[in-house]
């Protein structure tokens, strides 16, 4: 069941996508749950070995105080990976744009501008 305790979801969620090979995609209701879950998923995954001494201090440091968002600034840092993260975007869903309304809001889009005033 949907979490109803979130003011107007399903409007909103987070987006990471790990630029690895295969990309990963990681969906989450907000940011601060979206940095837990890259540090569970992601980060705690990397092999120490490939870190330097000072790198792995300050991972770890950071997973262990809970500061989800340092330890993933850091593993990007030492791994060289990228992520694009989206902190807040919009959900659709059948009750938010239903056929009736995108008919109409089609309508009203750039497209149907004549272009020529």
């Amino acid at each position: 069941m949907p979490d109803q305790s979130r003011a107007g979801w399903p409007g909103r969620v987070a987006v990471a996508i790990v630029g690895s090979d295969p990309a990963q995609v990681f969906l989450a209701t907000d940011e601060n749950v979206l940095s837990r879950v890259l540090a569970l998923k992601v980060v705690a995954r990397l092999d120490p070995a490939y870190l330097s001494a000072g790198a792995l201090e300050r991972i770890r440091e950071a997973v262990l105080e809970e500061r989800w968002a340092d330890a993933v600034g850091e593993w990007i840092e030492a791994s060289g990976e990228s992520i694009d993260a989206y902190p807040d975007e919009d959900v659709w869903s059948e009750s938010r744009l239903d056929a009736e309304v995108a008919a109409l809001e089609i309508r009203l889009q750039r497209i149907f501008d004549d272009g020529h005033e």
